[in-house]
């Protein structure tokens, strides 16, 4: 796992590169099914199989497994083996916040609640 500093040059880029906005937009049009979502939030503070998981977000075992490929494709998930069962869990700390800050998001829209311009901000700093 890298240092916590590691990201800090993204952050600051004026802008990503293509093939960067190309690779965001395919994980943001993944997390647009809710099936796929209630599977994220089952698996923020714990590992669970294909049955678990399908128990959890009312899913059938099979649309569990399905969605799991998927979110497993895109790396959003990442899988152990346990003798004969597979286990799932988030890929990184990185999805529970990505799944915390939406959340976060949605609160403060449906609130009004908006952060002052980039200019303010750097003025008042």
């Amino acid at each position: 796992m890298p240092e916590a500093g590691t990201h800090d040059g993204f952050r600051d880029a004026e802008l990503p590169e293509e093939r960067d906005v190309v690779a965001i937009a395919e994980s943001m049009q993944a997390l647009s099914a809710p099936s796929r979502l209630r599977l994220l939030y089952a698996l923020r503070d714990q590992e669970a199989g294909v049955n678990e998981l399908a128990e959890l977000t009312g899913m059938t075992p099979s649309a569990a497994s399905q969605q799991l490929r998927i979110l497993r494709h895109l790396r959003f998930v990442a899988t152990r083996r346990n003798g004969r069962s597979v286990l799932y869990r988030l890929h990184d700390a990185h999805v529970a916040v990505l799944l915390a800050e939406m959340r976060n998001h949605l609160e403060h829209a449906a609130r009004g609640w908006t952060d002052p311009p980039a200019r303010e901000r750097a003025a008042s700093s």
